[in-house]
């Protein structure tokens, strides 16, 4: 079965195949309509990629502005996200414990338009990127969750004067 969907404004069809999930575009301006292109992409960075630079990506996503998307990773990536950032993100109401935390790759690093470094110390990935900004936010894996909660707003903080900048 097939169905077709239409956008106006950018003159190109998307080709739906419902039964195998396939997309296939058609029209002469697709190229350049916004809604094709590619989203432009920011990532976050710390050693372990448990803690703050999965709270860093989900506030980004969250509150991301149009046409932007947040990925994270770590240098020494741990088996899975802090128990503390997840309780953290719940108490904001966005679940991260779905979340997996992942390897920084030069590929990764090369395809990205951002890199937000949110460590502190001597362990912080250094970061091939068009555009690296280094936060040095303390670590909060070890400290009271009440200590965890100011290090999530500070990242908080900085996210949306991040994204503020993109706007402009």
């Amino acid at each position: 079965m097939l169905k077709y969907t239409f956008d106006l404004k950018c003159d190109y069809r998307i080709k739906i195949r419902s039964n195998r999930n396939r997309y296939n575009l058609h029209g002469k301006n697709y190229k350049k309509c916004k809604k094709v292109r590619a989203l432009k992409t920011i990532l976050f960075v710390c050693v372990e990629n448990s803690f703050r630079s999965q709270i860093a990506e989900a506030y980004f996503n969250k509150f991301a502005p149009k046409g932007w998307k947040a990925i994270s990773a770590g240098l020494k990536p741990a088996k899975k996200v802090h128990r503390n950032a997840i309780k953290l993100m719940l108490e904001e109401g966005i679940d991260i414990s779905h979340k997996k935390t992942k390897l920084i790759t030069k590929e990764l690093q090369e395809k990205v338009e951002i890199a937000v470094i949110v460590c502190s110390g001597s362990l912080c990935p250094l970061i091939h990127s068009k555009y690296v900004e280094e936060w040095n936010i303390p670590d909060p894996t070890k400290m009271p969750l009440e200590g965890a909660r100011k290090v999530r707003d500070m990242i908080k903080e900085r996210v949306l004067n991040l994204i503020k900048d993109l706007k402009r």
